[in-house]
């Protein structure tokens, strides 16, 4: 039988219905449609989408699994290398990984492995998540900094081979990214929060409300704990650099999104957020989080929402999907255009950003072409609020206070393959590490990392005690 060359479609919810609420885009596969959607998988024998899996999941395996109606094996053949499945299931760039390297993409479009782990995730939430076998209890002591994706994978990872684990929080709710940075239309909160729970559940404990660096050194944690893995994430704005971006009216992406998160604004019209924004937004950037401050912008009552960026839609970092539902939405791109001046009214408060016309000239460092600056194309845009959405670099409070540590020219943690700082005992993983990246791609590094520091400590002595 000839296999669909096109995966099943996604249902979800209508451009002009969502712009007005902040309920979940997509809204995922039923058993029927998850099992005729995994039965297009070949079952390759080289199993290429394996090796573009950053946590090393068996996608064929619970592919099979699916197709044979045999979810609750599916569910276990999935999680035995993965612990936040629902999470990856919506905002892991699998175009560009696991699905990248499917065999279908040379007759057609490929498995749609990022919808069926999602499928998944979904229905094991709503059956019951089973928590598996943990490992004979070590008597070894881990402390993790930071419970984002790259922690969270880290501690799970950690708390199934029998390690003591306790994550040490700098805010009031887990997640990092992905409780404060990524919207819930993207991701629900009562997603992240369920997968934390599961973490929990493997035995990770969890400290809230402390700021390794100001609250407690990095140094006194070795102290009582055998292993330290820092995952601490990149929270430290880039900027452009431009006349006026200090107006009223001027926000980092991280400052807009982490208030819409913590101030529940995802709850507009609903709860009373202090979260206000002009009636003309403009985004500068095309990443995902770009896509995810123009596309919350207009959820928050926004009349026009732009994105502007300096190259063409060729080179924007931001997953398709992304791009095409802001499309969908009524977001206005503005490209080969580059902000040069931000001014503001008689009031002080921001009324217009110059920008200049640009064209793509040799590839940079980062593959892309280079955008250059058309003299004379220089023109006006009326606009209420500005978000910078042009990259974040590591967070500086460890660095800065951990002593002897080495640290890369871009202010990350220089680590081997493995997560190892130059420090014994001391791992790190994450954009931490790397600069910003993606949230797979942490969590591959806390998987990393988690089975570096279980060789650590199995090669060294230590005074723990149960």
């Amino acid at each position: 039988m000839a296999v669909k060359k096109e995966k099943h479609k996604m249902p979800e919810q209508a451009p002009k219905e969502r712009i007005k609420n902040f309920n979940e885009v997509p809204y995922g596969y039923d058993e029927n449609t998850a099992i005729e959607e995994a039965k297009r998988c070949l079952q390759c024998k080289n199993r290429p989408c394996v090796s573009g899996c950053p946590v090393e999941v068996d996608i064929p395996d619970f592919i099979k699994q699916i197709a044979e109606g045999n979810f609750d094996k599916a569910v276990e053949v999935l999680k035995s290398k993965t612990s936040l499945p629902a999470i990856c299931g919506r905002v892991c760039p699998y175009e560009n990984q696991c699905e990248g390297e499917c065999t279908l993409k040379k007759i057609g479009e490929p498995v749609g492995i990022g919808r069926l782990e999602r499928f998944l995730a979904d229905y094991e939430r709503k059956k019951g998540v089973k928590i598996p076998k943990i490992s004979k209890k070590t008597g070894k002591k881990v402390a993790v900094v930071g419970a984002g994706p790259a922690g969270l994978t880290c501690a799970g990872d950690l708390a199934k081979m029998g390690h003591n684990v306790t994550i040490f929080e700098a805010l009031h709710d887990p997640g990092g990214v992905l409780m404060y940075g990524i919207p819930e239309f993207r991701l629900p909160k009562e997603i992240v929060k369920a997968e934390v729970d599961y973490i929990s559940k493997l035995g990770v404990d969890i400290n809230y409300d402390v700021i390794v660096g100001k609250t407690i050194t990095v140094e006194e944690i070795m102290d009582d704990y055998d292993a330290v893995f820092i995952g601490t994430g990149a929270g430290l704005p880039r900027f452009l650099n431009v006349p006026g971006e200090n107006l009223d009216g001027v926000y980092s992406a991280n400052e807009f999104l982490t208030r819409v998160n913590m101030m529940k604004a995802y709850r507009f019209p609903e709860y009373d957020t202090p979260v206000k924004i002009g009636k003309i937004v403009a985004t500068f950037g095309a990443g995902n989080v770009a896509m995810d401050c123009a596309r919350t912008s207009l959820r928050l009552g926004a009349e026009k929402s732009y994105i502007i960026y300096r190259r063409s839609e060729a080179e924007m970092p931001a997953r398709i999907e992304e791009i095409h539902h802001a499309k969908e939405e009524g977001v206005i791109f503005h490209l080969l255009t580059n902000p040069v001046k931000f001014t503001a009214n008689d009031k002080g408060l921001l009324k217009e950003v110059e920008c200049i016309k640009m064209k793509l000239g040799e590839p940079d460092a980062s593959g892309r072409k280079r955008p250059v600056p058309i003299e004379g194309s220089n023109f006006k845009i009326k606009i209420e609020t500005a978000l910078i959405a042009i990259g974040q670099s590591p967070n500086p409070l460890i660095p800065q206070s951990l002593k002897g540590l080495k640290i890369g020219k871009h202010g990350n943690i220089e680590t081997d393959e493995n997560g190892q700082t130059n420090i014994p005992g001391i791992f790190a993983g994450g954009d931490i590490a790397t600069g910003a990246a993606t949230v797979i791609l942490a969590m591959g590094a806390g998987k990393k990392a988690a089975r570096a520091i279980d060789e650590y400590l199995k090669s060294k002595k230590t005074n723990s005690t149960l």
